[in-house]
């Protein structure tokens, strides 16, 4: 695998059309990880996934909450652009995973648990583990043999997939003890991958209950303008770096300028929707990771059903559209009622209605969605229609106008995460450099 150690390099590389990543960060994302590729504008780039959250948590040398891809390299791509991440298809492959609830354990952390995590025995940090047995006391430290984890549930269950037909069930504690037994090969942990399986602490608390499968990826981006823990390159988890007594302790405005909001846990960003996303470093760092089976708008949980996977997108390159966070094109059956594009049949509604008013001026529109981020959710809808108003040069006013009758605001995280939605008119995206895009993707 190639892959590229700066920017002076990159230019040297020859970039390819097809990339399949099967390397992975160990909880970090950032300038300092060597970049593969570089990847030609509409390249493909394909990966296979390990799991994100709970295995990275109860495995104590992560100092992020996920296990993600490295960083890809986009050639062209410079500060200031931005990045279309076009989702071709995505596949569970795992058969069986664990979630939750959690409480932290004290005493085993600096902090933030899912960044600064020791060993209370020896003390050391970031310890390698491994696993002996089954249940809650299963993770040790290498170094002493005590028992490490710096996670619990308060209330979790193992959950059995069938992919074929999109469907799962959670079952009951002997079917989970076995389970436990093969976790690994259940899990199917890539063969890079450094994570624990979840399935080891073969929690099983509500057996019988039938879920509908819907696959997602909960991180999903590009690489921040400095180092960070993979899972808070976002405000709502990413404030706990702001004076944090570890290594990756910044300011609130260091935060800011830094992340790029792609851990957004948005239950549409799948096969059939567009991430559009911003460049902070040179060739922009596209990674992902964090697979979902399903979840809710929310996760009100605070975790969903986190699996391996495998997933192709093509990679288009949009020079001068700098943006502070994502923007999505999602899936026409994902947009909210109100959002969606208007048939030939209404456009044609729509004019004799005008028609009979007097009214000689009818806007094309299409549907575009701002990811917002902050401390809660009221703070995270501001964002996002901040966001919505600098990037399209609307009035901050007709934002909130436009989203009330041609779109809505959604939850896609708690704390603080939402998407708004709402239809813009073409000619704001023909100077955004989106409008070819928005109308391929929905067909205007």
């Amino acid at each position: 695998m190639k892959t590229v150690d700066n920017p002076d390099v990159r230019t040297k590389i020859h970039a390819v059309e097809m990339l399949s990543v099967h390397e992975f960060s160990g909880g970090i994302v950032g300038p300092s990880l060597k970049m593969l590729g570089p990847l030609k504008d509409r390249g493909i780039l394909k990966a296979g996934i390990p799991p994100g959250c709970w295995g990275p948590m109860i495995t104590p040398a992560f100092q992020g909450g996920h296990e993600v891809t490295l960083p890809v390299a986009i050639e062209g791509a410079e500060i200031g652009d931005a990045v279309a991440l076009k989702i071709k298809s995505m596949k569970v492959t795992s058969t069986a995973t664990s979630s939750g609830v959690m409480t932290f354990v004290e005493g085993r952390y600096h902090g933030d648990p899912f960044v600064a995590k020791y060993c209370a025995a020896c003390g050391v940090n970031q310890p390698e583990s491994y696993v002996d047995g089954i249940g809650q006391n299963a993770i040790h430290c290498q170094h002493c043999g005590a028992e490490v984890s710096a996670f619990r549930f308060s209330h979790g269950y193992v959950i059995v997939f069938d992919q074929k037909n999109n469907l799962s069930l959670t079952v009951s504690q002997p079917i989970a003890n076995r389970l436990a037994g093969q976790a690994h090969e259940i899990a199917a942990l890539p063969a890079q991958a450094a994570q624990h399986s979840i399935l080891s602490l073969a929690r099983a608390d509500m057996p019988g209950v039938a879920a509908h499968m819907r696959p997602f990826l909960g991180n999903i981006g590009t690489s921040p303008a400095r180092d960070l823990p993979d899972s808070h390159n976002c405000y709502d988890f990413g404030q706990y770096l702001i004076q944090a007594p570890h290594q990756y302790c910044m300011t609130e405005q260091e935060l800011w300028a830094a992340k790029t909001d792609g851990h957004m846990d948005t239950n549409s960003v799948r096969p059939g929707c567009i991430v559009i996303c911003p460049v902070k470093v040179p060739g922009a760092g596209v990674y992902l990771g964090d697979m979902h089976a399903q979840q809710g708008n929310g996760e009100i949980a605070g975790h969903a059903t986190d699996v391996s996977g495998e997933t192709e997108l093509e990679v288009q390159l949009i020079k001068g559209l700098t943006l502070e966070g994502p923007i999505l094109l999602q899936a026409l059956e994902d947009l909210p009622p109100l959002a969606r594009p208007f048939t030939a049949e209404q456009k044609l509604q729509i004019q004799a209605l005008a028609a009979k008013w007097g009214q000689t001026e009818v806007e094309e529109s299409g549907p575009i969605t701002f990811m917002g981020t902050g401390k809660n959710l009221n703070e995270a809808t501001e964002n996002a229609l901040q966001r919505a108003a600098k990037t399209t040069g609307l009035a901050y006013e007709e934002v909130l106008n436009r989203c009330t009758i041609t779109g809505s605001i959604e939850i896609s995280r708690l704390p603080g995460m939402v998407r708004a939605t709402f239809l813009c008119p073409l000619p704001i995206l023909e100077k955004m450099g989106i409008a070819s895009l928005v109308r391929e993707h929905y067909q205007l």
